[in-house]
């Protein structure tokens, strides 16, 4: 019997339209001899939605309307899987056994999502809710990064009620310039800058709390900006390490998603093969201090001395077609689909041995 697969896709961040895109790519790529893939949306003021005469054979969430023929629904407790009950009717029009959240940013990915995913006993995919919480948020990963002995950027903290805690001169003189500004918590590079001045640093600091009430000034590292995508929960893999060149010197989101053209990747990346080994075996090592389990990408910059620096993780990594995460693993020898059927596996296995094992 087929086990069914629920990818949990929109939601309310800024990232909702990469959301799309990625679940586009994850629903076409699922292996359908194993599972039985279920489009199961959130829209943008939050509400679930199902739209179960959406598409047949390969979809594409990006360019056709989900949710214009989606009913409202909300999500059910059964017997070893979840229904999905329709909120008016209160008819169960389907149900699942695993979820594969591919909600990015806030209540997708900052254990908000993975804290309902628990309390209805579900499998899951990414990490447990405390790992997606820290990884979510820069701040507190750094924190724990540094603690652990693992390089990170030097950095100062403001908070939108204390904005002015630290002075631009004073920020200046220990970072110097340029430097970035951006959100604690939110990912594919949406709002950040880089600063060059006090103008641009104002202007910055604003567009920066527009999305969180947290932010971040961070110290510019010079070097190649290198990712390692990581996979495994008691045993964990690095793969290759792949390299973004950048027309820009800095990948945005709008370079990630928008304008690939300015955005060159190489896999596996020109590194010294001892560097190499050192930053996947930190890759592996960050994983395990942020309370990561099933999968994870993440990011170093690599200096031209090669000394290295952590930049983030990313626990719920993009699966565009221009994502590093699967293309990375696709050069480690792992194909996508296979890909997607190991993931679903350390979610299933983690979910069993969470309730077989004593507290």
């Amino acid at each position: 019997m087929k086990t069914k697969v629920a990818i949990l896709f929109g939601g309310k961040s800024a990232e909702h339209e990469v959301s799309l895109k990625s679940a586009t790519n994850i629903y076409n790529a699922m292996d359908t001899s194993l599972f039985e893939p279920i489009l199961l949306g959130v829209d943008k003021d939050g509400y679930w939605r199902v739209n179960t005469s959406y598409g047949s054979g390969d979809v594409n969430l990006y360019q056709l309307d989900y949710f214009s023929g989606a009913s409202f629904v909300y999500l059910k407790k059964g017997d070893n899987e979840v229904e999905i009950v329709d909120l008016n009717s209160n008819t169960v029009k389907a149900s699942f056994q695993v979820a594969f959240p591919i909600i990015h940013g806030t209540f997708g990915e900052d254990g908000t999502l993975q804290g309902i995913l628990k309390s209805l006993n579900v499998a899951y995919v990414g990490p447990d809710v405390l790992g997606s919480a820290i990884g979510m948020d820069k701040e507190v990963a750094k924190r724990l990064l540094r603690d652990a002995g693992i390089p990170i950027a030097a950095f100062y903290t403001l908070y939108r009620h204390q904005p002015n805690a630290f002075s631009f001169a004073e920020i200046k003189q220990k970072l110097g310039l340029p430097l970035f500004v951006k959100p604690a918590n939110a990912g594919s590079s949406v709002g950040v800058s880089k600063v060059n001045d006090e103008t641009e640093f104002e202007k910055a600091v604003l567009e920066a709390f527009t999305y969180d009430r947290k932010i971040l000034i961070e110290e510019a590292v010079f070097g190649k900006e290198v990712e390692c995508a990581v996979l495994g929960n008691e045993e964990v893999h690095a793969s290759v390490l792949g390299e973004i060149i950048s027309a820009t010197n800095f990948y945005s989101y709008e370079e990630k998603y928008l304008n690939l053209e300015g955005v060159q990747t190489k896999i596996p990346a020109d590194i010294d093969p001892l560097i190499s080994d050192k930053i996947r075996d930190m890759a592996v090592k960050a994983f395990g201090v942020l309370c990561c389990e099933g999968m994870s990408r993440i990011d170093f910059f690599l200096r031209e001395d090669n000394t290295f620096v952590l930049n983030e993780i990313n626990t719920l990594p993009g699966f565009t077609a221009s994502s590093m995460y699967p293309q990375l693993w696709e050069k480690s020898g792992l194909p996508y689909s296979s890909l997607l059927t190991e993931i679903i596996r350390l979610a299933e296995m983690r979910h069993q041995r969470d309730h077989t094992e004593s507290p």
